[in-house]
């Protein structure tokens, strides 16, 4: 296998960017109970083992991303040999000091061999090479791939939106404190 290579994004990325298949599969979900009893309000996720794979969407506008890439404090393109394999975009909340990685997405083809890995090491560097306390990574309860990687990496479940997405989909929150 030929060595994952990263850089900045540049415009002309944007069209094979915006071309690559952004589902996923998934065989397990988070699934959200949401319990109100006096008062009080309780959140349970539990992982769910679903009895046959899942096909689940991207959960941004797919018309609508090179708009929303503009708006993006940086991103980075994945390469392996001639390939475009992959990307990942951040955006800064300056005032709080925490970057957002609000995508973070591999060409079905090239899953599972370090693509998103790499991305998201360069995702933290970045945040970090910039004063950034903190690093937060959103994804669907569906994409358990995603957040399998998180806890890989260390990030630790911060919160969640119900209805966050486009689609209505429950977002998940996991952070990683920078050093």
């Amino acid at each position: 296998m030929s060595e994952i290579q990263l850089r900045p994004t540049v415009a002309t990325d944007l069209s094979r960017l915006m071309g690559i298949d952004h589902s996923i599969t998934s065989q397990s979900v988070w699934q959200l109970e949401l319990r109100r009893d006096t008062g009080q309000v309780m959140t349970i996720f539990r992982e769910v083992r679903l009895p046959r794979s899942v096909n689940v969407s991207y959960p941004h506008d797919p018309f609508a991303l090179a708009d929303d890439w503009v708006r993006k404090s940086m991103m980075y393109t994945a390469f392996i040999g001639q390939d475009l394999v992959g990307y990942t975009s951040l955006l800064e909340r300056g005032a709080a000091s925490v970057v957002w990685i609000t995508d973070l997405v591999v060409d079905v083809a090239y899953r599972r061999q370090g693509v998103g890995s790499a991305l998201l090491a360069a995702g933290q560097d970045w945040a970090a090479s910039r004063s950034h306390r903190r690093i937060i990574l959103e994804m669907q309860s569906k994409n358990l791939p995603a957040i399998r990687l998180a806890q890989k990496f260390g990030y630790e479940f911060c919160g969640y939106n119900d209805h966050y997405y486009i689609n209505q989909d429950v977002a998940l929150f996991f952070a990683k404190v920078l050093k």
